[in-house]
């Protein structure tokens, strides 16, 4: 048609005027679409305003029209020399996004010549280049699958094939496509790389290289290990040695880099490579030379900092490095002084001793308080790799009790390390190096039962050589509190709040456990709320998704944190009415500290303490104005509480008494003992018995709650129909507790106030079990006014 033949001469003869002039009459048009004129203008007038007008409409107005989107593909993909080509990139990108006829289109160019569509839209951008491999893994756009799946393998040799190409990897872009459709469907492709390709990829792991680069490049290596097995392994291990043999710097940084990278993917297979025969003392010399090369320096660094992933590699670094480390920390320039103290602290965690060339053991010499001050002062630089480095030492270097104590009483330290979270968009590898930092100050010693403790003196015994396993002070309950609350005034919590949005999963697992400590020590509870700790501790909870162990140990400590902030402070202060979220989405997250068997979920034995402060902070939140959040407890919750009134713990069983006494304030909750079902019944059989036990809160809790019910005539014809029923009643009249006292005389009261049956009765059994005696007791001698007044009410009543 017109519009077509035009578009072919637009690509052929861009300025020719009378293609603008047919150009601009077509525009003229009603019937052109808006996204057809504004691209049309900025391929013929190289219109930067309209290329940004057509984005902008693509991100306002959603899918395009199939015929208009395919179109305008076309249009844009035909264009040449069209700048500024980010917008060419994006408007390619953008249709393919938005339009799924868009997406049929490129398949279909793709199916009628792979290799020429490929190199066209290729070369456009990144963008346009990770479309196609996008289209490639993309169903849906194509009619057959099989047509898919040829197209994708073409697709994945021109990628390959592109980054084979001499300085035609425009900063990774076919990396990026490599690594995108591995990762997609790595089964039906990796038998496609070979040697020669995957040397391409591992020489993309350069150290030098942009971080996005060797990120791709990573991923590429990881996935074509994982499936390609030891084909792949052979790779690797033919590739370090004989770059390494070459002699070249070049080749010795690219081997270097290579084992850094491949350390954490095949960490058993870079050892072996690492711990041959000759390896390490081969390349002490190529270290040490006059004229050595500061890139070989920098990537025998990073090396060697990857190898301590490894137990015996750590030992032969040790053994061997020490020195040259210990010389690189104190003369080397850049960021090599902090990558050589960074392994000196994980050499600390070696257990081969560090021995000079003469033989003496030179362990003493070196230790991690010498350090730290060079930790310090890296993170105090402004160059992020010297930060890096500071962090990656320090996380290494706190788990010793001597080091925390002098972190933590460095105020400047803290502000620093606050800031460092708080900061633009600091990269996820430091938050997570941050974060584990203030992980090992803020952490607590496990709790251990009786059997554990016993086996860890029997393990100190065997072990003549170490002393017996007593904690160190300076891991002591109490000392670990005074560390919590110096990183709450250090402003913890608020910089959690501010990178919220940014946290990995990762990180999210080790804040919410640095909160479980914070929220441990009751008295930094409310300073935790005002700056916004509940809240973050609640939408933490929500957004962990996973079903691995480490994400129900997260759920479990988000939830346990954010149960002691509303045990200590006010519900409705922390999540008032009108706010977001509201107070009753801290139900469920309580609720489940209940359920969660933490003997599933974390070693050391069954901690009751989780769920007797839930009961608390339930307790708490039953306790607000509104019955709104009483009755969704209820709802939630009851069948799990009811339980737990039987529980064998007595602080369990005050606990949930003592919430069950507070249910009584809704109507809902008394409607549980006061509907004359049997399980009403039962229900007041147990409240019965609970007011009867040997805790005298418990007992306590329990007058209260039978002090509501007795205004109904259901349970006090319960508590008639019981053989005791009537004692109990009189006995907590005659408790030692004031307040008791006075819970059971409103009883007594209540129920012989009853009209009716109800109400002769029970005056009847009050007389038969002593009651008169004992109302005439507490009329006489009562402590208080009121209490005498109830029993006098009471006396009246009995006696008619």
């Amino acid at each position: 048609d017109g519009s077509r033949a035009l578009r072919e001469a637009a690509s052929l003869a861009p300025d020719n005027p009378k293609v603008k002039a047919a150009f601009l009459k077509i525009q003229s048009e009603d019937s052109i679409h808006i996204l057809q004129k504004l691209c049309g203008k900025f391929l013929l007038d190289q219109d930067e305003q309209a290329g940004k007008e057509a984005l902008n409409y693509l991100d306002r107005s959603g899918e395009v029209p199939g015929n208009i989107a395919e179109e305008c593909l076309e249009l844009v993909i035909k264009g040449r020399h069209i700048e500024p080509r980010d917008i060419q990139d994006e408007l390619v990108a953008g249709l393919l996004r938005e339009s799924v006829t868009a997406k049929s289109a490129l398949a279909k160019r793709l199916l009628d010549g792979t290799t020429a569509a490929f190199m066209e839209i290729y070369e456009i951008g990144d963008k346009s280049a990770n479309s196609i491999a996008e289209i490639a893994l993309t169903p849906s756009a194509w009619s057959k699958e099989s047509d898919r799946e040829e197209c994708e393998e073409d697709v994945f040799q021109l990628f390959l094939a592109k980054l084979l190409e001499v300085g035609h990897d425009y900063d990774g872009r076919a990396l990026k496509g490599i690594a995108r459709l591995l990762a997609a469907d790595a089964g039906r492709l990796y038998p496609l790389i070979d040697e020669v390709t995957f040397d391409a990829i591992l020489c993309s792991l350069d150290y030098r290289q942009p971080a996005e680069v060797r990120s791709q490049a990573t991923l590429a290596t990881a996935k074509y290990l994982e499936l390609s097995g030891g084909k792949g392994q052979s790779f690797v291990c033919r590739f370090i040695p004989s770059r390494i043999t070459k002699g070249h710097s070049e080749d010795i940084v690219l081997a270097f880099s290579v084992a850094a990278a491949v350390f954490p993917i095949i960490p058993a297979q870079a050892a072996a490579l690492f711990l041959t025969e000759g390896f390490v003392p081969s390349l002490l010399p190529l270290l040490e030379k006059k004229n050595k090369s500061e890139k070989v320096e920098h990537a025998a660094l990073n090396m060697l900092s990857a190898a301590c992933i490894d137990n015996a590699c750590r030992d032969a670094i040790a053994k061997h490095f020490v020195e040259w480390l210990r010389h690189v920390m104190n003369k080397a320039k850049d960021d090599k002084p902090g990558l050589a103290a960074v392994i000196l602290a994980k050499t600390l965690q070696s257990s081969a001793p560090v021995k000079d060339p003469g033989g003496k053991d030179q362990s003493q010499k070196i230790t991690v308080d010498d350090l730290v001050p060079i930790f310090k002062k890296l993170l105090a630089d402004p160059n992020e790799a010297q930060k890096q480095s500071s962090i990656e030492g320090l996380a290494y270097s706190s788990i010793q009790p001597t080091v925390k104590e002098a972190l933590i009483g460095d105020r400047l330290f803290l502000a620093r390390l606050m800031d460092l979270l708080k900061a633009n968009k600091p990269g996820p590898t430091l938050v997570f190096g941050v974060l584990t930092v203030i992980d090992h100050l803020s952490r607590y010693l496990p709790v251990l039962s009786e059997e554990q403790k016993r086996m860890n003196q029997l393990k100190a015994y065997a072990n003549a050589s170490k002393s017996a396993a007593e904690p160190d002070p300076l891991e002591e309950d109490a000392a670990v509190s005074r560390r919590c609350k110096a990183i709450v005034d250090a402003g913890a919590v608020s910089a959690f709040v501010a990178i919220a949005s940014r946290l990995s999963p990762a990180s999210t697992a080790i804040v919410v456990n640095v909160m479980f400590s914070l929220t441990r020590t009751q008295s930094l509870r409310g300073t935790i709320a005002q700056q916004g700790g509940a809240r973050f501790l609640l939408l933490r909870y929500t957004a962990i998704a996973g079903t691995a162990d480490v994400d129900k140990q997260a759920r479990h400590s988000a939830a346990h944190a954010l149960t002691r902030i509303l045990i200590s402070v006010d519900p409705a202060l922390v999540f008032p009415t009108s706010g977001s979220p509201p107070l009753t989405s801290t139900i469920r997250p309580i609720l489940s500290l209940l359920t969660e068997s933490q003997s599933n979920i974390s070693e050391g034995p069954r901690n009751l303490l989780a769920s007797f402060e839930a009961l608390l902070a339930l307790t708490n939140l039953a306790s607000t104005p509104s019955n709104e959040t009483t009755d969704l407890i209820i709802r939630q919750g009851f069948p799990m509480i009811e339980d737990l009134l039987l529980s064998n713990n007595k602080m369990i069983q005050r606990a949930a008494t003592e919430l069950v006494c507070n249910f009584m304030t809704s109507p809902t909750g008394v409607e549980l003992f006061a509907n004359k079902t049997p399980a009403a019944d039962r229900r007041m059989h147990i409240l019965l018995a609970l007011a009867d036990v040997d805790d005298p809160a418990t007992r306590k809790a329990a007058g209260g709650a039978l002090a509501a019910l007795t205004c109904f005539e259901g349970p006090v014809k319960g508590i008639l129909k019981r053989e005791r029923g009537v004692g109990i009643l009189l006995g907590l009249c005659e408790d030692e507790d004031e307040g008791t006292v006075h819970r059971g005389l409103v009883c007594v009261c209540n129920a012989v106030g009853m009209e009716g049956e109800v109400g002769r009765e029970a005056r009847g059994k009050i007389k038969e079990c002593g009651g008169v005696q004992v109302l005439r007791g507490i009329r006489e001698e009562g402590e208080n006014k009121v209490v005498r007044d109830l029993a006098r009410e009471g006396l009246g009543g009995v006696e008619g």
